[in-house]
């Protein structure tokens, strides 16, 4: 029998602290053998489609398949499901919505990775895309560190002004062209979280000591932060060939030898992230098949065995 999971029973089933968790482990755990794959494809008309496969986890008795349409200017944008099946037989034990998943996988996971690279003292962030992910990332930030200012920007004021009142932030209006808001640049952490093509962020508009996390650059052709900056910063991935291929660094046209490690290894304590306060950091992921199975697993867990269906009658 198979369990479904929509926007609201995830929102009731998933606590941030927990998932943070989940995602930590599943950075530390072993990869293993098989190589996660995104295959995307463009549509006719203004959407996108995206398989994300395998999900698998070390230790997890699962495995997730996740097929997402992307459509920039509908709401939510993202619209899809993750298939959780068992790792044994294949069963489909679970269809949940993607929105939800990736939203908080998406942001949790971006928030591990900026406290990791980030100063510790770095009290101050900007927000740059008022959207899901970034309201999660700083959900969970909050719960990894203390922040003292927040300021928000977006090209919709309406939407920066509703994050900055839940969230307990400024709002400030977004700059048209090249330049950044007033409060972004001085700003310990800047996070980035829009469908920009152009980059948003170069060398000249972040101080010595920031760290930016950019969660943009998810397929080719988009890009928040430019070549420029990530030549001059200490940068991180969530996966070398991915973000080669359709990621940051891709998409700014360099290749494997401009990051500095991935953040896995960070986490595990292989490779050091940030070796001085002075320098900056970027932490720029894709996105894993992985981190779809850590939180579609927890809501499982979680669920009780209500609103089961026979996939097969």
């Amino acid at each position: 029998m198979t369990v479904l999971f929509g926007r609201s029973d995830l929102e009731t089933l998933l606590d941030p602290r927990a998932c943070l968790e989940a995602l930590r482990a599943g950075f530390v755990a072993s990869s293993g053998p098989v190589r996660p794959q995104r295959v995307r494809t463009d549509l006719p008309g203004p959407g996108t489609a995206t398989a994300l496969i395998p999900g698998l986890i070390e230790g997890v008795p699962a495995y997730t398949v996740k097929v997402n349409a992307k459509f920039p200017d509908a709401t939510p944008a993202l619209r899809g499901v993750v298939c959780l099946h068992d790792l044994r037989t294949g069963d489909l034990l679970a269809l949940l919505d993607s929105a939800t998943v990736t939203a908080w996988r998406t942001g949790l996971a971006a928030a591990l990775g900026t406290d990791a690279l980030a100063r510790p003292d770095a009290d101050t962030v900007a927000v740059i895309g008022a959207g899901a992910q970034a309201d999660l990332v700083v959900t969970g930030l909050r719960r990894l560190r203390p922040i003292r200012e927040l300021v928000v920007t977006d090209i919709s004021p309406e939407r920066a002004a509703a994050f900055a009142a839940r969230h307990g932030g400024r709002a400030v209006p977004a700059r048209a062209g090249r330049g950044v808001p007033p409060g972004v640049a001085e700003a310990g952490i800047i996070v980035t979280a829009t469908w920009a093509r152009t980059p948003l962020l170069h060398a000249g508009d972040v101080g010595p000591g920031t760290h930016v996390t950019s969660l943009g650059a998810d397929e080719p052709g988009k890009a928040e932060v430019s070549a420029d900056l990530l030549r001059a910063s200490r940068t991180f991935v969530d996966d070398l060939d991915l973000a080669v291929a359709m990621g940051a660094l891709g998409n700014a046209g360099l290749g494997r030898e401009h990051a500095a490690g991935v953040l896995a290894d960070v986490l595990r304590g292989v490779t050091p992230g940030r070796t001085e306060p002075s320098e900056v950091t970027v932490y720029a992921p894709v996105g894993l098949p992985w981190q779809d199975l850590a939180l579609s697993w927890a809501a499982y867990r979680a669920a009780r065995p209500a609103r089961r269906f026979d996939f097969l009658a």
